[in-house]
């Protein structure tokens, strides 16, 4: 606990913004204000607190002193542990424990994870830094600096020259799809086992989305009946990377070249994943991405769109921006859509750009550990990650064979959200879905839709939550 402690500790003559650094550090939303020298105990501060302050004018380079706060529970040594667990409430989950002296010597923490979430978003100070920056100079909509140092960013992090941001990853699908000009009477091949938004994009083309299984041991699109599934109408391929895997783009891309077919990475779950070494979005035509509240970095809502080919970017530029010419204000000469991503969003975006490969490292240890932990377990299929493949895990997802461990995906769902434990089925298949119901049977994905359960997959989490989600899995079997 000393080493939590010095974590989050900040001299009253420091700077809010190492205030900000010392609650990001500390995991705990709280930081220590103390006396300097004496190192005695001033005060407890918040988030909360911190951004009350900056919206009160008060800058990052400001003294920690001058920050309001209301003020703190503390408890002494000499208090049992029945004291000071009365002392917890809702807003009070942390109450210092102070020596004769008044320094610090622990901390008692309510528990707040009592309840672990499937994805929540890792923010801290650069993301309130940028957002600050925003609201305090009035830049809050689509014209603004972060916008472009987003786009910038976020092409050469996939390897692309290219960054085309929009208001959601779907919207992002559905300009990559009109910069193509496919449209009424084209067909675009796309897999059952995906989001819905994959197909709607096609929809909203006035295209017509056409399914295919996915492969058993990636869980994505099979090259093979990509190819039984090409006519003359189709005009492109949309290869989703499902929950961080990639597909198999060697095949696809043979097929796309054979039969003249445009290729749109669905990368939306996938931000950083490799094939063979090469980041996804940078294989096709396009690639998109979604930066919702649950990807793998987020700006609330969001998307991008990143590519080599400059025509590709222009068209959608225009046509993300209402169509409008962009020598000519106010000038429209294709019909276009209001998909513009805004400043706010783009600081977030910025800021998150920092941590992606912390965020990216830590999905994949965390996923080592809950295999680890899961493998002996009789009945559960451990996410793949095909030899070619760097899987990065976007949600930590299993299969379960309800025979051999004893109950459905569905019923050790239910048995889990008893115990605190969030989870959610994979994917319905698209093929299924009353707006599309095909009536084809594509068995692969309708066996991962019926066994499959996504696991927390925060990188929040830590190894000891991880074990105790395994260990619980472990039991209720």
């Amino acid at each position: 606990m000393k080493g939590k402690i010095k974590k989050i500790t900040v001299n009253s003559t420091g700077t809010i913004r190492k205030v900000l650094q010392a609650i990001d550090r500390g995991g705990l939303g709280v930081a220590l204000l103390v006396e300097p020298g004496s190192k005695k105990f001033i005060g407890l501060i918040t988030d909360g607190d911190v951004r009350r302050a900056l919206l009160k004018g008060l800058g990052l380079a400001t003294s920690a002193g001058r920050i309001d706060h209301p003020e703190t529970i503390t408890a002494t040594v000499d208090m049992d542990m029945d004291e000071i667990s009365a002392m917890f409430s809702e807003p009070i989950r942390v109450v210092p424990v102070l020596d004769s002296d008044r320094r610090v010597v622990n901390l008692a923490i309510f528990d707040t994870r009592v309840y672990f979430p499937v994805a929540e978003p890792k923010l801290g100070d650069a993301e309130l830094r940028y957002v600050s920056e925003c609201v305090l100079t009035g830049w809050v909509s689509s014209a603004g600096k972060f916008v472009t140092r987003f786009e910038e960013q976020f092409a050469e992090f996939c390897g692309t020259k290219y960054g085309i941001s929009s208001s959601s990853g779907t919207t992002a699908l559905h300009l990559s799809l009109l910069a193509l000009g496919i449209g009424s009477g084209d067909e675009v091949v796309v897999p059952s086992f995906t989001f819905i938004s994959t197909a709607n994009a096609v929809t909203f083309t006035g295209a017509k989305p056409v399914f295919v299984d996915s492969e058993p041991n990636t869980w994505n699109i099979d090259p093979l009946e990509i190819k039984k599934a090409v006519t003359a109408k189709t005009k492109a391929i949309i290869p989703v990377h499902v929950y961080g895997h990639p597909a198999n783009m060697d095949p696809i891309l043979d097929i796309s070249r054979e039969y003249n077919l445009a290729v749109v990475e669905d990368a939306a779950e996938a931000h950083g994943a490799l094939y063979k070494g090469r980041k996804v979005g940078s294989f096709g035509d396009m690639g998109m991405f979604s930066f919702y509240g649950n990807k793998i970095i987020t700006t609330g809502e969001g998307g991008m769109i990143v590519t080599d080919n400059e025509g590709l970017a222009e068209k959608m530029r225009v046509l993300r921006d209402h169509g409008m010419d962009p020598k000519r204000r106010y000038w429209h000469s294709v019909l276009g859509y209001n998909y513009r991503m805004t400043n706010i969003q783009a600081a977030l975006g910025v800021a998150q750009m920092k941590r992606i490969d912390q965020i990216i490292e830590q999905k994949r240890i965390n996923a080592t550990l809950y295999s680890k932990g899961l493998q002996n377990i009789p009945g559960i299929t451990l996410p793949p990650e095909a030899v070619w493949a760097q899987n990065i895990y976007w949600l930590y997802s299993i299969l379960i064979d309800e025979k051999e461990f004893g109950m459905s995906s569905e019923e050790l769902g239910e048995q889990l959200k008893e115990r605190g434990i969030e989870t959610r089925p994979l994917f319905p298949p698209v093929h299924q879905q009353p707006i599309y119901n095909t009536g084809q049977s594509l068995p692969v994905c309708e066996k991962l839709s019926r066994c499959g359960l996504s696991l927390p997959s925060s990188v929040n989490l830590n190894g000891d939550e991880i074990e105790r989600i395994t260990n619980e899995i472990g039991n209720i079997q």
